[in-house]
């Protein structure tokens, strides 16, 4: 297995990012982290399972407004083949299915969090830059 030297913030990698499960190449570690969290699902898929801990797919789906499904199923198994969301069934009827973060997938809970807060100050610098109009 090729190792990479890990970049420093001001200098780029030395060697190619290669993500070795699908061959894909990136030019940035922010291109990989960006393809594995990014979109409008599963950053919200990961903060519910960091607050929630354990959480079945019904009441995810409750709790994510206007995902269908198959979106969410979809989003689900590429968090699951990514190694950061296990996923337990238990042969019950009905099917029990329940979600939750991996030991991996705990470490982007720091990341989830900052967006968050991130978030909060954008829309605070809104609501200020609204009300001086």
């Amino acid at each position: 297995m090729q190792q990479t030297t890990k970049p420093t913030t001001t200098t780029p990698p030395t060697q190619k990012l290669i993500n070795p499960r699908n061959n894909k190449e990136y030019f940035c570690p922010v291109e990989a982290a960006i393809d594995v969290i990014g979109g409008k699902w599963k950053p919200l898929i990961l903060w519910q399972l960091k607050e929630e801990k354990v959480i079945r797919y019904n009441r995810l789906q409750q709790n994510l407004h206007g995902v269908s499904p198959r979106m969410l199923t979809k989003q689900l198994r590429e968090l699951e083949e990514d190694g950061l969301v296990h996923r337990e069934m238990y042969p019950e009827i009905p099917p029990r299915v329940e979600y939750s973060l991996t030991e991996f997938g705990t470490t982007v809970s720091p990341i989830i969090e900052s967006l968050c807060e991130w978030g909060y100050e954008y829309l605070e610098q809104q609501r200020r830059t609204a009300d001086e109009k």
